[in-house]
């Protein structure tokens, strides 16, 4: 079988870290799991590290592990015949695809074996071959992301690969499957129901809904405030993961342990196949280049601040649920990562605009417009007159809080609620995540950071040795 050991040793005969620790001991047992009596998530189930270690791999081989391919049919005007280097944030999207239309058509207890010729297993992972014809391939995502300004061989960030899969899902009748993108960290209800209901008087009516969240949760590093709430979206029943990584590598995190997140690596490069029905040995092969039996394991820390949280909501009953469990169990921290509203927030305007209003009035939702930091302050070329900035965390005054991120890059008004005890000041250093926070990787710049902070290319010795370079 080709590839047999890739996961660990890359195709240069590079360690791929597909498994962290790569060997324990003499025996060879893969540290993928921490042998001590503590609890994992994985994808909403919850198991024992020592009395459920075959079961956990089991559940981790039962995912579908898409990685790096190579020798498949030349795609876009580069004719590239591998997505080596470029490729690895598309993998982790079809990963979670993958996931949620497992889920949505086999059920989350189902599992996979090297016999198993199910026609609805093979019906997916066909839809995840690198052939122009899958509705999910390489080619159909990469050549959508066209539309998203993204060239081939251009690498995406998470938002990015949200919205191509949410365009992709349209064009498949049989995966039954819709897709929202929750963008300025905010759920709206209202948009979703509209989305997945054809007749609104009719709960029956619900179309599945994949619902994707992208966020920011930090500069440059994770902030680890953040971390508890990350915790308790993998214990969700419904959750199919989460695109991101860390710095140079997109990662597809599907549980966690401890402090520790557990992850499928895509840096990994494979023969490109056809699974077919699973009837030569050569389809039996290619279908086992699909599953891996150890997971990767790195540190909270360790995160790309970067990422998309992926649910999963088959009927309108369990959508209700998840929103139950996202008020009660992620959101009751003191720093939210993201927001639930039934409605959108009317559009407020100043009577002079480019002018904030100086008195905050209690319960009013401003709406903040990028014009203002595009006329009066750049973040990175200038600072207002006689004042300098010379930190890289949120902005914590009214000057600093007009240059951040999230107004600077936004493409729509941006919505704060004051309440009655709140100011701008209290609320640009109380809500961290604001800065930048629904961008994608490439489009933060990190020129003000540290050097060694930057995100920069893998060399040849790697598995990213086409990565973009971030500006």
């Amino acid at each position: 079988m080709d590839s047999v050991f890739e996961a660990y040793l890359g195709p240069d005969g590079v360690l791929a870290g597909a498994v962290v620790g790569a060997v324990a001991g003499a025996t060879g047992e893969p540290d993928d799991i921490p042998q001590t009596n503590t609890t994992v998530w994985i994808l909403g189930k919850r198991y024992n590290a020592i009395q459920e270690l075959d079961l956990i791999r089991r559940d981790v081989q039962s995912r579908l592990w898409c990685t790096y391919r190579r020798g498949f049919v030349p795609l876009g005007e580069p004719q590239l015949t591998t997505d080596k280097g470029w490729g690895c944030m598309l993998r982790c999207g079809q990963m979670v695809l993958a996931q949620a239309l497992i889920d949505l058509h086999l059920g989350r207890e189902w599992f996979w074996t090297p016999e198993t010729r199910d026609q609805t297993y093979l019906k997916i992972v066909s839809r995840f071959e690198d052939c122009r014809k899958s509705y999910f391939s390489i080619h159909q995502i990469a050549l959508m992301g066209d539309s998203e300004d993204k060239k081939v061989g251009q690498w995406f960030g998470p938002n990015t690969v949200a919205q191509v899969l949410k365009k992709l899902v349209r064009y498949d009748d049989w995966c039954s499957l819709m897709i929202h993108v929750a963008m300025d960290n905010t759920i709206v209800t209202d948009d979703i129901l509209n989305l997945c209901l054809e007749n609104p008087q009719n709960d029956d009516s619900w179309k599945p809904l994949l619902l994707i969240v992208p966020l920011r949760l930090g500069l440059s590093d994770i902030n680890p405030i953040y971390i508890p709430a990350l915790k308790s979206c993998f214990e969700l029943v419904g959750f199919s993961g989460m695109i991101g990584g860390r710095p140079n590598q997109a990662l597809y995190f599907m549980g966690y342990v401890d402090d520790d997140v557990l992850f499928l690596d895509p840096h990994t490069t494979q023969r490109s196949g056809s699974v077919g029905q699973k009837t030569s040995q050569d389809e039996i092969d290619f279908d086992a280049t699909f599953h891996q039996r150890y997971a990767g394991r790195i540190q909270f820390t360790q995160m790309d601040p970067s990422l998309a949280l992926c649910f999963l909501c088959k009927t309108r009953i369990s959508f209700d649920i998840l929103m139950e469990d996202l008020k009660t169990k992620v959101l009751i921290t003191s720093t939210p990562i993201f927001e639930i509203t039934k409605t959108r927030s009317p559009e407020w305007v100043s009577s002079m605009p480019g002018i904030m209003p100086s008195i905050l009035t209690p319960t009013t939702t401003y709406h903040y417009f990028p014009s203002i930091n595009a006329t009066n302050y750049n973040c990175e070329e200038q600072q207002p007159q006689g004042q300098t900035n010379n930190n890289n965390s949120c902005n914590n005054s009214f000057e600093e809080f007009l240059c951040s991120s999230e107004l600077s890059t936004s493409s729509s008004f941006q919505s704060v609620c004051v309440n009655n005890s709140d100011d701008l000041t209290s609320y640009s250093s109380r809500r961290t995540i604001s800065c930048g926070d629904t961008e994608d990787f490439e489009k933060l710049s990190y020129s003000s950071l540290d050097p060694s902070k930057r995100r920069n290319c893998c060399n040849e010795d790697g598995s990213d040795d086409d990565f973009e370079i971030i500006s």
